[in-house]
């Protein structure tokens, strides 16, 4: 089934970036014009149309993007070995907060840039068309609630944002819009928009925004309305999540990484994925970031790992032995593929075990080569060098369930709070919760186990800290971290690049 679906949406792909490429080369009059109000007609034809402004979320999941939002938290760590993972700096300056307006950070915002423009581009086709097709009014809100989905993240990580939603607009002459203004726009955008979307959910809309996606994306920008106004709406987050969850369209995979594998296009859980395959649409590249470099022996990888993310035994600690999701961190020897021939680190030649202890930031020794546990939550594939065939998952039944848990236990509704995360613990084969257990610490702890590398974590720590005060994202932590000065972290500097190429933005306080 899931070679099917790739083949489609890569054909589909191939065939919206060549009618694109087309508009530029050829005459306009007689190429692009009458064409394009003749081909978005079909299902299949407004799949093709729509498909470049799905393109962009390819680099949101494994990016800049979740780079900045997990390795800033106390989830993912990127130590330097050697000469290793330096690169100026940039990755020691996430986990520190040290965040600097430099290329890296503009990375992650023009990642999203490029996505709300292409949104903003399909929209300007669909807009111009003569003969618009019968399902117009609901493509359009699709990309505008995909454009949401960009533009929450930006606000989210820059606070004040340009709000371009005109294709043709100078992009040297944008201002930013205060955050506040920024949640009232992307709430009146999402009520409006997400109620016209498909609430089917088969493999016609598989990697595609439907109404529980909206949803999703709704609830978030409410339970995060702390954050972004001043201004908790535990209420409006219940009710968006709720959607999702009483539609009965999506149920918990018995197996947590069913959710995660090769074939996770089948999973009953995840609402919104982004589409990978080794062949067709590449760019999943998680088993080359976190293994070392002699575990494709024990995965029979085509090509050597990079030796790079990794998690600490303070995240490791936070699992209760027989919690089934610890499987996903690789520590101890590790062996070949055979499971009994232990390996080695090839330049040391200590044997290859992997210590969670991660005690400093930077160490040249051998022994440091194996420092970090290494995560397999996507799990490694066979014959790949990267380009991997997991989904990547941006919304899942999982994540609704713990939000409903964190509004209801803000509302004083314990009982409800219960109920869902008991849920979420008797599938990962962990004792059940009684109502003196449920803490915001837990609470925090539990979404950390069932969502970690997810790239919700720094949301998760800033919302928790402005909710309870605190010091969950700004807090110290080993190794090397100090307490910062302040939350102005909270937010990351506007790019060098972009304040040089618009002085009509200004840099957030503190950078």
């Amino acid at each position: 089934m899931k070679r099917k679906r790739i083949l489609i949406i890569a054909c589909t792909m191939f065939l919206a970036g060549s009618i694109t490429e087309s508009c530029t080369k050829l005459d306009k009059k007689l190429y692009s014009v009458e064409p394009t109000n003749n081909f978005y007609q079909t299902p299949a034809q407004i799949a093709a149309g729509v498909a470049p402004a799905y393109i962009a979320l390819q680099s949101i999941p494994d990016g800049n993007v979740n780079q900045m939002n997990e390795i800033t938290t106390d989830e993912i760590i990127v130590p330097t070995r050697g000469n290793d993972w330096y690169d100026g700096g940039q990755w020691q300056g996430l986990w520190l907060h040290s965040f600097k307006p430099d290329v890296f950070v503009d990375g992650g915002w023009s990642d999203l840039n490029n996505g709300i423009g292409r949104v903003n581009f399909t929209l300007s086709i669909l807009n111009g068309l003569a003969n618009k097709p019968a399902n117009y009014a609901s493509t359009v809100a699709e990309l505008k609630v995909l454009r949401a989905y960009f533009f929450f993240q930006m606000m989210d990580m820059f606070g004040n944002i340009p709000v371009v939603t005109d294709y043709n607009t100078d992009p040297s002459k944008v201002v930013q819009m205060p955050r506040a203004q920024v949640y009232t726009f992307l709430e009146s955008e999402l009520t409006t928009n997400v109620p016209l979307l498909s609430a089917t959910v088969d493999k016609t809309t598989y990697g595609r925004v439907t109404q529980y996606a909206g949803y999703m994306l709704l609830a978030k920008l409410y339970l995060n309305a702390q954050v972004y106004t001043g201004t908790p709406q535990w209420d409006k987050a219940i009710t968006a999540v709720n959607q999702v969850i009483t539609s009965n369209k999506y149920v918990l995979q018995p197996n947590y990484f069913d959710n995660f594998s090769t074939t996770n296009d089948g999973s009953t859980e995840n609402i919104l994925v982004v589409p990978f395959d080794k062949i067709k649409i590449g760019g999943m590249n998680w088993e080359m970031q976190t293994l070392h470099y002699q575990s494709n022996q024990t995965f029979g990888l085509t090509g050597s790992p990079w030796n790079g993310f990794c998690s600490t035994a303070d995240v490791i600690n936070k699992f209760d032995p027989a919690d089934t999701r610890k499987a996903q961190f690789l520590i101890g020897q590790q062996y070949a593929a055979d499971g009994v021939t232990p390996l080695t680190d090839a330049q040391s030649n200590l044997p290859l075990i992997f210590d969670p202890n991660v005690t400093k930031l930077s160490d040249p020794s051998g022994a440091f080569r194996l420092a970090g546990a290494r995560n397999i939550k996507y799990h490694p594939e066979a014959g790949t060098s990267g380009n991997q065939s997991n989904d990547m998952v941006i919304f899942r039944l999982a994540d609704a369930y713990l939000m409903l848990a964190e509004a209801s236990m803000h509302n004083g509704d314990m009982t409800t709070a219960l109920t869902v995360i008991n849920k979420i613990r008797f599938r990962a084969g962990v004792p059940a919760w009684t109502l003196t257990d449920l803490t915001w610490q837990s609470l925090l702890d539990e979404r950390s186990r069932e969502m970690m590398w997810e790239g919700w974590r720094r949301n998760d720590l800033i919302r928790f800290e402005v909710a309870t005060g605190t010091p969950y994202f700004t807090a110290a932590r080993n190794p090397a971290k100090t307490q910062d000065a302040d939350q102005h972290t909270f937010i990351f500097p506007i790019p060098s690049p972009e304040l040089i190429s618009n002085p009509n933005l200004k840099q957030n306080p503190g950078y």
